[in-house]
């Protein structure tokens, strides 16, 4: 207690947005294995299960535009809460008896989750920028890449902690328990929360929405072609691949992913210390830019390709797979940790959430644009295309890359 009462004010908002986007992204990744086991244990194909976070994509996209617009309108502090509150609702949606309990009410209670969640990134990414001094970038990067490699640490082990729920008491308690911790987590956020945070000087217009600034306007479609790349695989054609292929159990793809996904948010989480130490990334007295985000993007891009030509010769297709993700996984963090730093340092502090939201809107539309191409191309050409059109996807990513702006000092 005598530690905390010596924090400055900043870091203490810090420390409950922090707390916040823990706490939700717990339940927001749990949510998701409790729906994939549930339905699939009453025999829904990979496809059909995919289908029920269609809205959640979709409402993504429109929340991150349009809850921009409200953070610098409303306060970043009530997009926050809104965002806790509705996913207690979204929880208890599926507190319903079984026969209510139907694809489309799940799938309203998705895209209910899906607004909550952009709610809550959106405004626990635009909190950090008003947090930080514009002098202190190093502190930006560091601060941004903890938030981000934590949220996506705890989206894995929410999985788990899904999984685990499900098992013990079912589909109704699982959520029941979920739904009153968060309600205790936005009780305290209600109250210790600043209430000025976020606030604009100037009230935007609704033409603000889409951004003027070039740089943030290169950085977003760089943001759409990357998140593409990874869903176009990850989200459908991966886990049916290992199932149908390799003959995995429901458990073990469930537990495989979840632990890439952990082991994801750590490398975003020191990914300041790779870019720094790396012979591609910071140097002394620098900080990433675009340059950076250019030679990682390079990198990224000729996994998927390698992947896809290993597949097709005679060496086992299972260590191929399995350690070409992993490697991927690595370079893909390091990506979108530099990425979340970039639009944060980029974004005007006053209608931060203008900016951020403008950019996440285009993360979104990546991840729905991956996510229909992944069940088409797989059902159609199997994962080798799928793997194919990732690669040109960083590609593209990594050429508009080249267009965006380099730092120089820290």
């Amino acid at each position: 207690m005598k530690a905390l009462s010596t924090l400055t004010p900043a870091v203490k908002q810090y420390l409950i947005v922090t707390g916040n986007y823990w706490a939700f992204t717990l339940t927001d990744g749990a949510l998701r294995m409790l729906v994939v086991l549930h339905f699939h244990s009453l025999g829904y194909s990979p496809l059909q299960i995919a289908a029920l976070f269609l809205f959640y994509e979709i409402f993504g996209v429109i929340t991150n535009l349009v809850g921009g617009y409200l953070g610098a309108r409303m306060r970043l502090n009530r997009m926050m809460n809104i965002g806790l509150g509705m996913q207690i609702v979204a929880l208890l949606m599926l507190t319903v008896p079984a026969v209510l309990l139907t694809v489309p009410w799940v799938m309203a209670a998705q895209a209910l989750s899906g607004i909550a969640k952009d709610l809550n990134k959106m405004s626990a990414k635009s909190s950090i920028k008003l947090l930080v001094a514009d002098n202190q970038q190093a502190t930006l990067y560091k601060w941004v890449a903890i938030l981000t490699g934590s949220k996506n640490a705890l989206k894995g082990v929410g999985f788990f902690v899904g999984g685990a729920l499900l098992a013990m008491w079912g589909l109704a308690g699982a959520v029941l328990a979920m739904a009153a911790v968060l309600t205790l987590i936005w009780i305290s956020s209600l109250i210790l929360l600043n209430k000025d945070l976020g606030k604009a000087t100037v009230k935007p217009r609704f033409k603000d929405l889409l951004s003027k600034s070039p740089a943030i306007n290169i950085l977003s479609g760089a943001r759409l072609f990357l998140f593409g790349a990874r869903d176009v695989w990850f989200v459908v054609a991966l886990p049916v691949y290992l199932s149908t292929v390799f003959g995995w159990s429901s458990w073990m793809v469930g537990g495989f992913l979840a632990s890439w996904v952990i082991g994801y948010g750590i490398v975003q989480s020191i990914a300041p210390a790779i870019t720094r130490n790396a012979v591609l990334g910071k140097k002394n007295g620098q900080i990433p830019g675009g340059r950076e985000a250019f030679l990682w993007a390079t990198l990224l891009a000729v996994l998927p390709a390698a992947i896809a030509i290993g597949l097709g010769t005679e060496l086992s297709p299972q260590w191929i797979l399995v350690g070409g993700l992993l490697i991927f996984g690595v370079l893909f963090a390091v990506n979108s940790s530099l990425h979340s730093y970039l639009i944060v340092s980029y974004a005007r502090e006053d209608g931060v959430s203008l900016d951020v939201g403008f950019y996440y809107m285009s993360n979104a539309m990546g991840r729905l644009l991956g996510t229909l191409l992944s069940g088409w191309l797989f059902q159609a050409y199997g994962l080798q295309a799928c793997l194919w059109v990732s690669a040109v996807f960083v590609a593209m990513a990594a050429l508009i890359s080249i267009a965006l702006p380099r730092h120089t000092e820290a």
